[in-house]
Protein backbone atom coordinates (compact mmCIF):
# COMPACT_ATOMS: atom_id res chain seq x y z
CA UNK A 1 0.00 0.00 0.00
CA UNK A 2 2.15 2.90 -1.26
CA UNK A 3 2.21 6.38 -2.44
CA UNK A 4 -1.26 7.60 -0.54
CA UNK A 5 -2.61 8.69 2.74
CA UNK A 6 -1.39 6.95 5.69
CA UNK A 7 -5.13 6.63 7.38
CA UNK A 8 -7.07 3.18 7.66
CA UNK A 9 -10.88 4.15 7.83
CA UNK A 10 -13.12 1.89 9.70
CA UNK A 11 -16.88 2.08 9.22
CA UNK A 12 -18.63 1.55 12.72
CA UNK A 13 -21.87 2.43 12.76
CA UNK A 14 -24.72 0.93 11.10
CA UNK A 15 -23.13 -2.78 9.79
CA UNK A 16 -22.35 -6.10 11.95
CA UNK A 17 -19.63 -6.88 12.59
CA UNK A 18 -17.99 -3.47 13.77
CA UNK A 19 -16.24 -5.00 16.56
CA UNK A 20 -14.41 -7.21 14.22
CA UNK A 21 -13.76 -4.82 11.71
CA UNK A 22 -11.92 -2.26 14.14
CA UNK A 23 -9.81 -5.35 15.82
CA UNK A 24 -8.97 -6.64 12.27
CA UNK A 25 -8.28 -2.82 11.05
CA UNK A 26 -6.03 -2.58 14.56
CA UNK A 27 -4.01 -5.03 13.57
CA UNK A 28 -3.48 -4.13 9.78
CA UNK A 29 -2.46 -0.35 10.97
CA UNK A 30 0.04 -2.08 14.04
CA UNK A 31 1.48 -3.87 12.16
CA UNK A 32 2.32 -1.39 9.14
CA UNK A 33 2.67 2.17 11.03
CA UNK A 34 -0.48 3.34 9.64
CA UNK A 35 -3.08 5.81 11.86
CA UNK A 36 -6.57 4.42 12.44
CA UNK A 37 -9.66 6.14 12.42
CA UNK A 38 -12.56 5.14 13.48
CA UNK A 39 -16.14 7.28 11.83
CA UNK A 40 -19.43 6.67 13.17
CA UNK A 41 -22.18 8.42 11.83
CA UNK A 42 -25.53 9.72 13.25
CA UNK A 43 -27.24 9.21 10.00
CA UNK A 44 -28.53 6.40 8.02
CA UNK A 45 -29.38 6.71 3.83
CA UNK A 46 -33.01 5.65 4.01
CA UNK A 47 -34.15 4.83 0.27
CA UNK A 48 -36.39 6.88 -1.50
CA UNK A 49 -40.23 5.61 -1.06
CA UNK A 50 -38.96 4.56 3.09
CA UNK A 51 -40.32 6.50 5.34
CA UNK A 52 -38.26 6.31 8.59
CA UNK A 53 -40.02 6.83 11.95
CA UNK A 54 -38.55 10.07 13.96
CA UNK A 55 -38.13 8.02 16.85
CA UNK A 56 -35.98 5.89 15.47
CA UNK A 57 -33.11 8.80 15.85
CA UNK A 58 -33.86 10.41 19.08
CA UNK A 59 -30.94 8.30 20.95
CA UNK A 60 -28.63 8.38 17.74
CA UNK A 61 -26.16 11.60 19.49
CA UNK A 62 -25.85 9.41 22.87
CA UNK A 63 -25.34 6.50 20.97
CA UNK A 64 -22.64 7.63 18.70
CA UNK A 65 -20.73 9.13 21.63
CA UNK A 66 -20.89 6.05 23.12
CA UNK A 67 -19.66 3.53 19.94
CA UNK A 68 -16.35 6.07 18.97
CA UNK A 69 -14.73 5.47 22.50
CA UNK A 70 -15.90 1.61 22.60
CA UNK A 71 -13.92 1.24 19.02
CA UNK A 72 -11.00 2.87 20.12
CA UNK A 73 -10.95 0.60 23.32
CA UNK A 74 -11.02 -2.49 20.77
CA UNK A 75 -8.38 -1.24 19.12
CA UNK A 76 -6.55 -0.47 21.99
CA UNK A 77 -4.81 -4.05 22.88
CA UNK A 78 -2.76 -3.85 19.76
CA UNK A 79 0.00 -1.57 20.52
CA UNK A 80 0.39 2.18 20.66
CA UNK A 81 2.38 2.23 17.28
CA UNK A 82 -0.72 3.09 15.51
CA UNK A 83 -2.50 6.65 16.34
CA UNK A 84 -6.43 6.06 16.73
CA UNK A 85 -8.66 8.35 16.45
CA UNK A 86 -12.49 8.30 17.15
CA UNK A 87 -15.19 10.46 15.14
CA UNK A 88 -18.64 11.54 15.56
CA UNK A 89 -20.18 13.02 12.47
CA UNK A 90 -23.86 13.60 11.51
CA UNK A 91 -23.83 12.81 8.21
CA UNK A 92 -24.94 10.16 5.84
CA UNK A 93 -22.41 7.24 6.41
CA UNK A 94 -22.20 6.15 2.65
CA UNK A 95 -21.11 9.50 1.34
CA UNK A 96 -18.79 10.64 4.12
CA UNK A 97 -16.88 6.87 3.94
CA UNK A 98 -16.86 7.99 0.31
CA UNK A 99 -15.67 11.35 0.83
CA UNK A 100 -12.77 10.81 3.09
CA UNK A 101 -11.66 7.69 1.55
CA UNK A 102 -9.86 9.72 -1.88
CA UNK A 103 -7.65 10.89 1.10
CA UNK A 104 -7.05 7.31 2.62
CA UNK A 105 -5.48 4.11 2.15
CA UNK A 106 -8.21 1.95 2.53
CA UNK A 107 -11.82 1.85 4.39
CA UNK A 108 -12.90 -1.50 6.25
CA UNK A 109 -16.23 -1.97 7.02
CA UNK A 110 -17.65 -5.07 9.17
CA UNK A 111 -19.98 -7.15 7.28
CA UNK A 112 -23.61 -6.29 5.73
CA UNK A 113 -26.44 -6.81 7.63
CA UNK A 114 -28.74 -9.74 6.45
CA UNK A 115 -32.13 -9.36 8.58
CA UNK A 116 -35.04 -7.32 7.60
CA UNK A 117 -35.02 -3.75 6.96
CA UNK A 118 -31.65 -3.08 8.79
CA UNK A 119 -29.93 -5.73 6.93
CA UNK A 120 -31.17 -3.95 3.37
CA UNK A 121 -30.05 -0.70 4.58
CA UNK A 122 -26.80 -2.38 5.73
CA UNK A 123 -26.27 -4.40 2.44
CA UNK A 124 -27.08 -1.06 0.10
CA UNK A 125 -24.55 0.93 2.36
CA UNK A 126 -21.70 -1.56 2.20
CA UNK A 127 -22.54 -1.78 -2.09
CA UNK A 128 -22.31 1.75 -1.84
CA UNK A 129 -19.02 2.15 -0.38
CA UNK A 130 -17.26 -0.64 -2.28
CA UNK A 131 -18.66 0.35 -5.76
CA UNK A 132 -17.58 4.28 -5.41
CA UNK A 133 -14.83 4.89 -2.78
CA UNK A 134 -11.17 6.59 -3.96
CA UNK A 135 -9.17 3.50 -2.10
CA UNK A 136 -9.67 -0.09 -1.67
CA UNK A 137 -12.30 -1.42 0.60
CA UNK A 138 -12.49 -4.40 3.10
CA UNK A 139 -15.09 -6.58 4.17
CA UNK A 140 -14.60 -7.96 7.23
CA UNK A 141 -16.22 -11.57 7.33
CA UNK A 142 -15.58 -14.24 9.04
CA UNK A 143 -16.18 -18.41 8.81
CA UNK A 144 -19.53 -18.78 8.43
CA UNK A 145 -20.36 -15.20 7.69
CA UNK A 146 -20.54 -14.38 11.62
CA UNK A 147 -17.92 -16.66 13.19
CA UNK A 148 -14.25 -16.17 13.71
CA UNK A 149 -12.08 -13.97 11.42
CA UNK A 150 -9.28 -16.06 10.11
CA UNK A 151 -5.86 -15.01 10.36
CA UNK A 152 -3.91 -17.73 8.38
CA UNK A 153 -3.96 -19.26 5.40
CA UNK A 154 -2.92 -17.81 1.55
CA UNK A 155 -4.08 -14.75 0.21
CA UNK A 156 -6.19 -15.34 -3.16
CA UNK A 157 -7.22 -13.76 -6.24
CA UNK A 158 -9.60 -13.68 -8.45
CA UNK A 159 -8.46 -13.20 -11.89
CA UNK A 160 -9.95 -12.94 -15.29
CA UNK A 161 -8.84 -11.30 -18.33
CA UNK A 162 -10.14 -8.15 -18.00
CA UNK A 163 -8.50 -4.50 -17.38
CA UNK A 164 -10.21 -4.30 -14.01
CA UNK A 165 -8.44 -7.18 -12.52
CA UNK A 166 -5.23 -5.37 -12.95
CA UNK A 167 -5.33 -3.25 -9.28
CA UNK A 168 -6.89 -6.54 -7.91
CA UNK A 169 -3.57 -8.86 -8.43
CA UNK A 170 -0.83 -5.90 -7.67
CA UNK A 171 -3.17 -5.47 -4.37
CA UNK A 172 -2.98 -9.10 -3.99
CA UNK A 173 0.63 -9.74 -4.24
CA UNK A 174 1.19 -6.85 -1.84
CA UNK A 175 -0.69 -8.45 0.85
CA UNK A 176 0.61 -11.80 0.06
CA UNK A 177 4.17 -10.11 0.19
CA UNK A 178 3.30 -8.49 3.78
CA UNK A 179 1.76 -11.03 5.54
CA UNK A 180 4.37 -14.10 4.05
CA UNK A 181 2.35 -16.31 2.55
CA UNK A 182 1.12 -17.86 -0.44
CA UNK A 183 -1.07 -16.53 -2.71
CA UNK A 184 -3.35 -18.37 -4.71
CA UNK A 185 -4.51 -17.07 -7.95
CA UNK A 186 -7.89 -18.43 -9.45
CA UNK A 187 -8.99 -18.11 -12.90
CA UNK A 188 -12.22 -20.11 -13.37
CA UNK A 189 -14.23 -20.50 -16.71
CA UNK A 190 -17.36 -22.06 -17.87
CA UNK A 191 -17.80 -24.65 -20.63
CA UNK A 192 -21.54 -23.50 -20.81
CA UNK A 193 -23.78 -20.61 -22.51
CA UNK A 194 -26.99 -18.75 -21.79
CA UNK A 195 -29.75 -19.24 -23.98
CA UNK A 196 -31.10 -16.04 -24.53
CA UNK A 197 -34.68 -17.52 -26.18
CA UNK A 198 -34.92 -20.73 -23.74
CA UNK A 199 -33.46 -19.10 -21.02
CA UNK A 200 -31.51 -22.32 -20.32
CA UNK A 201 -27.81 -23.35 -20.38
CA UNK A 202 -26.75 -25.37 -22.32
CA UNK A 203 -22.94 -27.21 -22.99
CA UNK A 204 -20.75 -25.80 -25.54
CA UNK A 205 -19.67 -28.18 -28.49
CA UNK A 206 -16.50 -30.16 -27.82
CA UNK A 207 -14.62 -27.88 -29.86
CA UNK A 208 -15.13 -24.68 -28.55
CA UNK A 209 -14.40 -26.13 -25.09
CA UNK A 210 -10.47 -26.36 -25.84
CA UNK A 211 -9.51 -23.42 -24.13
CA UNK A 212 -7.64 -25.15 -20.87
CA UNK A 213 -4.46 -24.23 -22.55
CA UNK A 214 -5.89 -20.92 -23.69
CA UNK A 215 -6.52 -20.57 -20.22
CA UNK A 216 -3.58 -21.36 -18.91
CA UNK A 217 -1.35 -18.85 -20.81
CA UNK A 218 -3.84 -15.89 -20.33
CA UNK A 219 -3.59 -16.77 -16.57
CA UNK A 220 0.18 -16.92 -16.92
CA UNK A 221 0.60 -14.01 -18.61
CA UNK A 222 -1.45 -12.27 -16.28
CA UNK A 223 0.85 -13.30 -13.62
CA UNK A 224 4.52 -12.70 -14.68
CA UNK A 225 5.18 -9.42 -14.36
CA UNK A 226 4.29 -9.52 -10.64
CA UNK A 227 5.68 -12.75 -10.04
CA UNK A 228 9.15 -10.43 -10.66
CA UNK A 229 8.13 -7.90 -8.71
CA UNK A 230 7.38 -10.62 -5.65
CA UNK A 231 9.87 -13.29 -6.20
CA UNK A 232 9.16 -14.03 -2.08
CA UNK A 233 5.98 -14.68 -2.68
CA UNK A 234 4.64 -18.41 -3.73
CA UNK A 235 2.37 -18.42 -6.39
CA UNK A 236 -0.32 -21.49 -6.50
CA UNK A 237 -1.93 -21.22 -10.05
CA UNK A 238 -5.86 -22.62 -9.70
CA UNK A 239 -7.59 -23.06 -12.93
CA UNK A 240 -11.29 -24.23 -13.15
CA UNK A 241 -13.88 -24.51 -15.59
CA UNK A 242 -16.49 -23.59 -13.46
CA UNK A 243 -18.16 -20.34 -12.55
CA UNK A 244 -16.09 -18.02 -10.84
CA UNK A 245 -18.43 -16.70 -8.06
CA UNK A 246 -18.52 -20.46 -6.40
CA UNK A 247 -14.79 -21.48 -6.97
CA UNK A 248 -13.89 -17.88 -5.43
CA UNK A 249 -16.51 -18.88 -2.32
CA UNK A 250 -15.47 -22.29 -1.74
CA UNK A 251 -11.57 -21.02 -2.06
CA UNK A 252 -12.81 -18.17 0.70
CA UNK A 253 -13.17 -21.00 3.24
CA UNK A 254 -9.01 -22.10 3.04
CA UNK A 255 -8.15 -18.23 2.56
CA UNK A 256 -7.62 -15.41 4.93
CA UNK A 257 -7.60 -12.58 2.84
CA UNK A 258 -9.78 -13.10 -0.76
CA UNK A 259 -9.07 -10.20 -3.06
CA UNK A 260 -10.91 -9.09 -6.55
CA UNK A 261 -12.17 -6.33 -8.82
CA UNK A 262 -15.11 -4.76 -9.51
CA UNK A 263 -16.89 -3.19 -12.37
CA UNK A 264 -18.55 -0.26 -10.36
CA UNK A 265 -18.67 2.86 -12.37
CA UNK A 266 -19.71 5.51 -10.14
CA UNK A 267 -23.50 7.10 -9.33
CA UNK A 268 -26.22 4.58 -9.03
CA UNK A 269 -24.71 2.42 -11.56
CA UNK A 270 -22.04 2.25 -10.07
CA UNK A 271 -23.87 0.60 -6.93
CA UNK A 272 -24.34 -2.29 -9.16
CA UNK A 273 -21.57 -4.41 -8.27
CA UNK A 274 -20.55 -7.62 -10.30
CA UNK A 275 -22.06 -10.68 -9.37
CA UNK A 276 -18.88 -11.92 -8.06
CA UNK A 277 -18.07 -9.17 -5.93
CA UNK A 278 -21.30 -8.65 -4.62
CA UNK A 279 -21.74 -12.50 -3.63
CA UNK A 280 -18.15 -12.33 -1.94
CA UNK A 281 -19.04 -9.76 0.18
CA UNK A 282 -22.25 -11.07 1.38
CA UNK A 283 -21.28 -14.82 1.36
CA UNK A 284 -17.37 -14.99 1.98
CA UNK A 285 -15.32 -17.38 4.62
CA UNK A 286 -13.02 -14.64 5.69
CA UNK A 287 -12.15 -10.73 4.71
CA UNK A 288 -12.64 -9.16 1.03
CA UNK A 289 -10.75 -6.79 -0.21
CA UNK A 290 -12.27 -4.91 -3.42
CA UNK A 291 -10.02 -2.88 -5.28
CA UNK A 292 -11.67 -0.88 -8.31
CA UNK A 293 -9.22 0.05 -11.03
CA UNK A 294 -9.74 3.45 -10.25
CA UNK A 295 -8.43 3.28 -6.44
CA UNK A 296 -5.03 1.97 -6.80
CA UNK A 297 -3.17 1.88 -3.61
Amino acid sequence: MTGRNRTVLVGIGGWDGAAEAVRWAARLAAGRDLELELVHCLQTAVPAGFAGPGPLFEDAPADGGRRAPLGEDLAAPFGDASPVRGEVYSDSAPDLLIDRSRDARMVVLGRTGTDGFAGMLAGAAVAAVVSNAGCPVVVVRGRGGDGPVPLDGPVAVGVDTSPNSEAAIAAAFEEASFRQVPLVAVHAWADVVCDAIERTARPVPERETQRQPVEERLLAQRLDGWQEKYPDVEVRRKLVRDRPRQVLLDESERAQLMVVGTRGRGGFAGMLLGSTSQALIHHSACPVLVVRPEARR
